[in-house]
């Protein structure tokens, strides 16, 4: 295959050719993310605070990453940990609004927990972390440990039944 020294032109053949990309949005979540936060977390669960910036995500607002306290109750959960370039996680789905749910990610090598899954249907969790919104079927809370790095300054956890795990 031909090299390309940009990727206009690579995306410009594909588009001539009918062929699929691999800039699709579905790997959006890999991009680079600005690390100046202007906003910090809230102190307290703030459900109301989420809801808004996703709707303001929604309606074609910046994509910028945000800092998210939320609180509610698991819906469901991914039963086996998935690895990926930044280490193995655990992915399960909590309630924050009547009809509305999250997908909470946990860097499991990360975080000092039991085995997982460390969390059940039906438990109250709390959750600091980065929300990101790449899309409607593209979103979720992650950085939900205590680690921070170049592309994110905030700490996260997660309280499930009034214990801690960061």
């Amino acid at each position: 295959m031909p090299r390309f020294k940009n990727r206009t032109a690579l995306l410009a053949l594909c588009a001539g050719l009918s062929l699929p990309t691999l800039f699709h949005p579905a790997q959006a979540r890999y991009r680079a993310h600005d690390n100046t936060q202007t906003a910090t977390v809230p102190s307290s669960c703030d459900n109301q605070d989420f809801l808004s910036k996703q709707q303001a995500f929604e309606s074609g607002g910046s994509k910028k990453d945000v800092p998210v306290h939320i609180c509610g109750t698991v819906l469901a959960i991914s039963p086996k940990a998935k690895k990926t370039r930044s280490g193995r996680h655990g992915y399960f789905y909590v309630t924050v609004a009547p009809n509305v749910s999250i997908r909470i990610v946990t860097n499991l090598d990360e975080m000092q927990t039991p085995a997982w899954p460390w969390v059940a249907k039906g438990d109250a969790v709390e959750v600091v972390g980065r929300y990101y919104y790449d899309s409607p079927r593209k979103q979720g809370v992650d950085w939900t440990h205590h680690g921070t790095g170049r592309s994110w300054g905030v700490p996260g956890y997660v309280i499930v039944n009034g214990k801690q795990y960061d």
